[in-house]
Parts: C-alpha cells; structure tokens; sequence
C-alpha cells in the first residue's frame, strides 16, 4: 500500500503538523533507501541520529508511539516494565496504518490520524535528531528536546544496543 497519493497524503499531514507544532525543523526528501546505512547518508546524519517511530500494542486498542534511535532496538522487558504490563505487541502493518495512518516506513507521531501517547528512549534527549514525515524517504530534522515538549513525551531507558549487522 505505498501508492503515491497515500505518500503525498501522509507527508502533506506530517508536515502540517510539524509547521502547527511550531518547533524549528527542516525536512529532507531523499526517496526510498535500503538501509539504515543510505538513509543517514541521503539525510547527512549519523545512523544513531536518525529515530524511528514503532507504534506498539499496550491493550485492545490502546496503542502508543515508541521512539527508538536507530542504532537501538527496543527491550521488550524494560518497555514493559515502564509501562506496567506483562504483554506489549507490535501490531500487523494494516492495523499500524489503520491506527495511525501512515503505513510502516513512513510513520511518524505528527499528523497521526489518532493522537497515542509517546515513549522515546532517554538517549536521545539533548541529541538533534532525524524523525520520519509521513513519507517514503522525507524526514524531519528537529531537536529531539523539541519532539519530547511538544508532544509530552514520557522519556525512559526503553532500549538496548542494536546487535551488528553481519557482513554480507
């Protein structure tokens, strides 16, 4: 489901949000990418600075956005933890988009078709970083700071180290 009209939808929505938002940002549209490698090269950032956006399953339809920097994953037990509950999921990509209207790469939590609450991982605190926008391949570079005031981010140690990628 990545038709252009979606994309052009999602970005238009994420963008709007950003702007509303009122915090300094500047977005970058590079096209789809591979890797996380190319993505932070296409954006000029190291790959921990760019931040992806989970949406994660707390309960039947209670969902919240989790912002993970990207040489990081999350840890599930920590997550669980700080949220007080024995069972967190990741939801399909069709419930994802359905929850927040932006299909899987391209979501982010401005313009999200439902406000959800937001984690982001403590490390990315004091940190610019460079957040998804609604579309394949745009982001936004914003302060992190910003993201976490903005949207009354609940900041927390919620993820470990990302195992290395073997080599090919």
């Amino acid at each position: 489901m990545s038709g252009d009209g979606e994309a052009s939808e999602g970005e238009r929505r994420a963008a709007q949000a950003l702007a509303t938002s009122g915090i300094p940002h500047s977005l970058t549209r590079h096209g789809r990418v591979g890797s996380l490698a190319e993505a932070a090269a296409a954006r000029g950032v190291r790959p921990a600075d760019i931040v992806k956006t989970l949406v994660v399953r707390r309960a039947e339809d209670d969902y919240l956005f989790v912002l993970v920097p990207g040489d990081r994953e999350i840890s599930w037990p920590k997550l669980r933890r700080h949220l007080g509950v024995n069972r967190i999921s990741m939801p399909d990509a069709a419930t994802a988009l359905t929850v927040t209207g932006y299909e899987r790469g391209t979501i982010t939590p401005f313009g999200a078709t439902r406000a959800l609450p937001v984690v982001t991982d403590a490390s990315i605190v004091g940190r610019t970083i460079s957040l998804g926008a609604g579309g394949h391949g745009v982001a936004a570079t914003v302060a992190a700071d910003d993201v976490v005031r903005v949207l009354s981010a609940d900041v927390a140690d919620v993820t470990d180290a990302a195992a290395p990628l073997d080599p090919v």
